[in-house]
């Protein structure tokens, strides 16, 4: 009984420190997502303060399935986030995926950690007021969930060569697109993602979620030229991976924030480490959830025995989940499967993703008992028709009907 109480008191706790907080505690949202409205609002913010962060992180309980949409950090530190609360408040959805370290290795608030400082990655913050942004999440019931990558950071790249992937004829590699991009051979990528995730925890993120944990999908011409300065003697790419993963895991686990990893669709169907060391069983043995992005769009001609794989939401979602599940099966207690989901058009790839689309994914997944996933659009531009409306107490979670 007493354990009891003492749990009760702890979310009471919990709920008192956050609701009281934010941009909206004392009144909701006002009507009409104007830039106006938003405008108004900003006398509430104040700036993130370090100093506000927690010793220990006031962690809250997490949604029995989490309804996520990836916000990008430029969405979360504009008025485009009030837009994003609002269709939060009014359908299915509780919970962000909010980019605290993107892919350009910028950071969404000024961080304390002395690596992040070093390279410059404060200098484009884009959410100084990222704290009471946050506590408003909360307020609204929208679980907290930071996002970083990890591989991919030309920032730091650049700024500590060192740490990063050389070309053989000297200088560093970069992709097909001319991004540098960080040795993942080289432990200290890692600690300083972990770092980094520390500090969001500890801001009051409610769970980290790590993506780029891999090595680059290049063309192999070009990955002839890459040398990678850190790689241990007879190491391989999965060897690297495996045990950067549990190097996170290991780090943050006192924290009691869940771990979670994004990695390649794909992966639940090779046989191999499709090159970039990515292996399905790896991360299920590691990760509190693992978040196959099975977009239909970057399935290759005749996946699954389908032609045109970015035609058939539905059927290609369900075969890759069926496919993550029987591989996660033999594992007993493996990790939550938590599918990112298409909520964009890829180029002249057709269709175009509409609502009708973006539900066929999502009933594939829950189809097969997996109730919790993200959907992802780059820019952060969601559908309503896309979404049920917020279940009403007693009453049925029919699709929306509205605009955009």
């Amino acid at each position: 009984m007493r354990l009891v109480r003492r749990r009760v008191s702890a979310l009471l706790l919990w709920a008192a420190l956050f609701t009281s907080r934010g941009l909206f505690a004392q009144g909701s949202l006002p009507p009409g997502d104007t830039v106006a409205a938003a405008d108004q609002l900003k006398v509430a913010l104040r700036p993130v303060d370090l100093r506000y962060a927690q010793p220990q992180p006031i962690l809250g309980p997490a949604p029995a399935s989490i309804k996520a949409l990836y916000v990008n950090a430029w969405a979360f530190g504009s008025s485009k986030l009030w837009q994003l609360v609002r269709l939060a408040d009014e359908t299915e959805i509780n919970a962000f995926v909010v980019d605290v370290k993107d892919d350009t290795g910028c950071m969404l608030y000024p961080s304390a950690v002395p690596i992040a400082q070093e390279i410059g990655a404060n200098a484009c913050a884009r959410a100084k007021d990222a704290r009471a942004r946050l506590d408003t999440l909360v307020a609204h019931g929208i679980y907290p969930i930071a996002r970083f990558v990890v591989a991919k950071d030309p920032l730091l790249a650049e700024r500590k060569p060192g740490w990063s992937v050389q070309h053989r004829d000297g200088g560093l590699w970069r992709d097909r697109i001319g991004m540098a991009w960080v040795d993942a051979y080289n432990d200290s990528v890692w600690i300083y993602a972990a770092q980094l995730a520390r500090e969001a925890v500890k801001l009051g993120f409610q769970e980290v979620q790590f993506d780029y944990v891999r090595f680059p999908d290049e063309p192999r011409e070009r990955l002839e030229t890459a040398i990678f300065p850190a790689r241990r003697p007879g190491q391989s790419q999965r060897d690297a991976v495996r045990a950067h993963i549990t190097l996170l895991r290991d780090r943050l686990r006192p924290l009691g924030a869940p771990v979670t990893f994004d990695i390649f669709g794909l992966t639940a169907s090779a046989t191999g480490d499709l090159g970039i060391g990515q292996v399905w069983e790896d991360f299920i043995a590691v990760a509190d959830v693992v978040l196959p992005m099975v977009y239909p769009s970057h399935y290759y001609r005749g996946a699954y025995g389908f032609a045109h794989p970015n035609a058939e939401p539905y059927r290609i979602v369900r075969s890759a989940l069926r496919e993550a599940l029987d591989r996660s099966r033999p594992r007993g207690s493996a990790a939550e499967i938590r599918p990112y989901l298409q909520a964009f058009t890829l180029g002249r790839r057709l269709p175009r993703y509409t609502p009708f689309e973006i539900r066929e994914q999502i009933r594939a997944a829950e189809e097969l008992g997996i109730t919790s996933w993200v959907l992802w659009n780059p820019r952060s531009v969601y559908q309503r028709d896309s979404l049920r409306p917020k279940r009403r107490p007693g009453g049925p979670a029919p699709l929306s009907s509205g605009g955009d």
